[in-house]
This record gives C-alpha cells, structure tokens and sequence, in this order.
C-alpha cells in the first residue's frame, strides 16, 4: 500500500505546480503587450494596436492611407474617429451632432470639473466678441472655439468647435501624434 500512496504525492508534486501554471497564465490580460495610454470612452486604447480594436470591435467604416488608418464608429447620433499611425492609436475623437454655444459650454464644464482649466486656444476675429458673434465667426471659417488640456500622462485632450467639424472632443497620444506630423511633415 505504500506505493500507491508515493506515486499519489509524486504525481500531485508534479501537477500542482503545473495547474498554479497554467492558472497564472490563464489569468493573465489578453492585451498585456498592448500600451495604453488612456482608456476613452470605456472602449478605445489611446496608444494601443488599431487592429486589434478593429478585430474585437468592427468598425462602420475603415480607411487606410499608407501609414494612416481610421475606423469609424456610430454610437447614437454622435461619430467616434479612431485614428492611428503605423498601426498605434494616436487620437480617438467624438463629433456631437449638434453644436451650439449651450452644449459647448455643458461639455467645457465637465471637462474643466474632471482635468482642471486648462488652457484655451481659440481664435476669432477682433469684432467677435459676444457669444453669439463667436458662433457666427465659427460657421462662417473665421473662428474656433478651441479649449486644451495638456497633461503630463503623455496624452492631452482637445474640445474643439469649427466650421470643418462641429463640436468635438479629441483625446490624442502625445508621442505618436509627434511622430506621425512629423513624418507627414517630411513627406513621408
């Protein structure tokens, strides 16, 4: 009887450690080699590998342009542009159906509440000088409201109110946005 029971404590010293294993590797993320700079939006990876979202969560539309690649998404009215170079996402915007002055205002404030004041880049003519004025100067090209908030977490945030786009909310990879502008820059 003293064999069988040897046998049990040499299989189980040679399964136990075999099952902790493959329990640590089971348990293990998926995406452990993917960076990410941010989570946006519960869904997008800033910095992470535009394929592997497109794998896990198909977009609307797809474009690609030598090292340029962009999926869009449709959530409700609003568009979600998941932007990427060289396979890396360096911006994930959000294009709200409807801009006026109110919801720039709503989307400025939570923003401001959640990172601080950041820092406003907007531009206008010199006789836009009331709200209402501003929003005409923006519809017409001569104006945008621009508010940015630079952080040191290597990624920032836009909120941006144009004639070409509307009323947006922009995280960008600072890194990766440097290096794509800079290729594209160079021509290359």
């Amino acid at each position: 009887m003293a064999a069988p029971r040897s046998l049990a404590r040499a299989a189980c010293s040679v399964l136990l450690p075999l099952l902790a294993l493959i329990a640590a590797v089971a348990a293990a993320p998926v995406s452990a080699e993917q960076p990410c700079l941010k989570l946006v939006f519960n869904q997008y990876c800033l910095g992470g590998d535009i394929n592997v979202l497109a794998q896990q969560s198909p977009p609307a539309l797809r474009d690609q342009d030598g090292d340029r690649s962009a999926l869009i998404y449709f959530e409700g009215g609003e568009k979600i542009y998941v932007l990427a170079w060289r396979g890396r996402i360096y911006k994930v915007l959000r294009r709200y159906p409807v801009a006026s002055q109110l919801r720039y205002e709503e989307i400025y404030q939570l923003l401001r509440d959640k990172y601080g004041n950041g820092e406003d880049h907007s531009y206008f003519p010199d006789h836009a000088r009331t709200p209402g004025l501003k929003q005409i100067a923006i519809r017409r090209g001569e104006g945008q409201a621009i508010h940015v908030w630079p952080l040191t977490e290597g990624w920032h945030i836009e909120l941006s109110w144009t004639r070409e786009l509307g009323l947006a909310v922009a995280y960008i990879a600072d890194e990766i946005e440097r290096q794509q502008a800079k290729a594209f820059q160079s021509g290359y």
